[in-house]
């Protein structure tokens, strides 16, 4: 074993001193387990990490097929646990005691009290559990997928379990002979697919996002009767940011999102001119290691919820979900960002949108691995797809309007994608319209100076710009621009009653940041400063709002 890994191993399976043991004893409980007991299944709602105090237990990962792989043996001063603890979803593998145990059952809550009040162990705590949970990505665990790679459906479901970080397998149904056999002895049918098999065995056909994350237990329970202080609807770099903000202030927060955390930044590639990070991060970690940080600050994310329409006439507001829930709340941040723009190209509809994709992350790329791809785009967002794509396909043709890319592109992305020798930039073109076959997209009919052009291709990424997710706020009094970003003070036109606040919409007491705000910058660190700042101005809101309480009693 190298130092490296060795290094990993211990930072992964740390071991408690005494000291440290002492510590964290009044967090939990004591509790005993025989030789031979079943401690917990994967799938089981999680109770909590359990400290070892004295014997030894064994964690084995189990998948959708029924295969079993041992993970690890803990003895005294180490502990079971990753992020699912944190929240109390369902455990990812299963528990064993080899020897009579005693151990301390930490539960979600009295983690989360660890981790802020111990900083020191708190961070071995968190650096494990985030190793873990990377670990139970790498080796597969969880549900099984299995159907087509190029299946909608299928790579829908891959999307949400990789936003939110959740282990899981894919089996392609057309190459892999064992999986057409399993598909074959289920009475399978075409539209039942993509089959997915879950750890306890249970098969669901065809399942959405929302059943899946569902069956999976990864919607988190909130109380519909709770008054929250802040309601953030939009889990991107903005809204997690006020989040993490929020409720280490002590203010009670939840999140919601309908898709997973991270927004727009969370497909990114590699963000490189993130302060901080000179080596660059990509938008995914960025945003699984701000989700962990708002958990362990007790914020609420609930996550794929929607949000259907916001009611600003009464206060508290409400914010009814999609299903029929509602959650009442002293203040809401909009934080929606945007959603790429579907552009209008003839043909485009009856692709069905089979090979065509709004974002680059490894699931797409890896589709479109050793075949030639397009590109519709010249901003920020298209060269780190560019970038990254290119290491997949074989050639990348990267269409835009213009002339030159240094338009609307920052220059060391410009010098890295005119460096590419599998990157071709076609200027002053435009997609005319795409034809497609059985199987999707099957070439696109381009547009250029000098005439039309066809490309034979069968993927294409389309990078050419966003609007804003606003349609929820139909039913409320907030102000939107010409284009539907919402307008806050900082637009000279907007005003509103109460405290001086340059992120507070018309409506006292709503709030919106980040892309979905009319003036802002469109940059990952313009969205996190607004997190931070709408943070200090809901404190203002809310101290005048109690005072104002108090004179009317």
């Amino acid at each position: 074993m190298s130092k490296d890994q060795e290094s990993e191993g211990h930072q992964m399976y740390p071991r408690f001193t005494a000291a440290q043991l002492d510590k964290i004893r009044r967090f939990g409980t004591t509790e005993y387990w025989k030789a031979g007991d079943v401690m917990f299944r994967a799938g089981q709602s999680g109770s909590g990490m359990r400290v070892l105090i004295k014997g030894t237990a064994r964690l084995t990962k189990r998948d959708g097929l029924g295969r079993s792989q041992l993970l690890v043996e803990v003895s005294e001063g180490q502990f079971l646990g990753e992020t699912a603890q944190l929240t109390g979803t369902p455990a990812l593998a299963d528990g064993h005691a080899v020897t009579d145990i005693e151990a301390l059952l930490i539960p979600p809550e009295g983690i989360r009290a660890l981790l802020v009040a111990e900083a020191q162990l708190g961070e071995e705590i968190i650096q494990s559990f985030i190793l873990r949970r990377v670990r139970l990505i790498q080796n597969g665990s969880g549900p099984v997928l299995i159907g087509p790679a190029q299946n909608l459906r299928l790579v829908a479901l891959q999307g949400l379990l990789q936003r939110i970080n959740h282990p899981h397998s894919v089996v392609d149904a057309v190459s892999d002979p064992n999986a057409r056999a399993f598909l074959e002895a289920l009475d399978t049918r075409k539209e039942d697919l993509p089959i997915v098999i879950l750890s306890d065995g249970t098969v669901m056909r065809s399942p959405n996002e929302r059943q899946l994350a569902a069956k999976l237990g990864l919607v988190p329970e909130f109380s519909t009767a709770h008054t929250y202080d802040i309601a953030v609807v939009g889990a991107g770099p903005a809204g997690l940011a006020t989040a993490v903000y929020a409720a280490s202030e002590g203010l009670s927060v939840i999140v919601f999102d309908e898709h997973g955390p991270g927004g727009q930044a969370g497909v990114s590639a590699r963000i490189e001119n993130y302060l901080g990070f000179p080596a660059g991060i990509t938008g995914h970690e960025l945003a699984a290691r701000a989700f962990v940080q708002a958990v362990k600050f007790e914020a609420k994310i609930a996550i794929p919820v929607s949000i259907q329409a916001l009611d600003c006439k009464r206060t508290p507001f409400e914010l009814e979900l999609t299903n029929g829930q509602r959650v009442s709340s002293h203040t809401v941040v909009i934080a929606t960002g945007a959603a790429y723009r579907r552009p209008a190209i003839a043909g485009l509809d009856r692709i069905n949108g089979c090979g065509v994709y709004y974002w680059a992350s490894s699931i797409e790329a890896k589709l479109c691995a050793g075949d030639e791809v397009a590109l519709v785009g010249g901003g920020n967002s298209a060269g780190q797809a560019i970038v990254f794509l290119s290491s997949y396909a074989s050639r990348v043709h990267v269409l835009i309007r213009g002339n030159d890319l240094h338009k609307s592109m920052s220059s060391y992305l410009v010098e890295r994608v005119t460096s590419l020798s599998n990157v071709e930039v076609h200027t002053m073109t435009t997609v005319a319209s795409v034809e497609g076959n059985e199987d999707g997209l099957a070439r696109i009919v381009c547009q250029t100076a000098s005439g039309r052009k066809t490309l034979e291709l069968r993927h294409l990424f389309l990078f050419t710009g966003a609007d804003p997710n606003t349609g929820w706020l139909s039913t409320c009094r907030v102000e939107v621009d010409e284009k539907g970003f919402v307008k806050t003070r900082m637009d000279a036109s907007v005003h509103a009653d109460g405290p001086p606040s340059t992120l507070q919409t018309r409506v006292p007491g709503v709030f919106a940041i980040g892309d979905v705000r009319s003036s802002s910058a469109k940059r990952v660190a313009a969205a996190v400063g607004d997190g931070a700042a709408v943070v200090a101005e809901i404190h203002s809101y809310l101290a005048i709002r109690r005072a104002c309480s108090k004179v009317g009693h």
